[in-house]
């Protein structure tokens, strides 16, 4: 439980600044464009389970946001704190 106790600062960890570089270059991101370019970009960033349904295509994302998020998930422990 000491996770709970002491906070812990993901800004600090190199996945965090990797996605604030990432923010920084999505500066020009176009929803219009990211769709023209990519027909199956609501496939690609829709799911659905349990009866709900997360369509997150109209989001300032990509493929590689989505990797950096995962990667920042992974560096901060998320899986072993949601196991605790």
């Amino acid at each position: 439980m000491s996770y709970y106790q002491q906070p812990f600062d993901v800004t600090r960890l190199a996945s965090w600044q990797a996605l604030q570089e990432h923010r920084q270059a999505m500066q020009d991101f176009r929803m219009r464009e990211a769709f023209q370019a990519d027909p199956r970009r609501f496939d690609d960033f829709s799911t659905s389970s349990c009866g709900l349904f997360l369509d997150y295509s109209k989001n300032l994302v990509t493929r590689e946001t989505r990797d950096l998020l995962v990667s920042l998930a992974r560096e901060a422990g998320l899986a072993e704190a949601s196991r605790a």
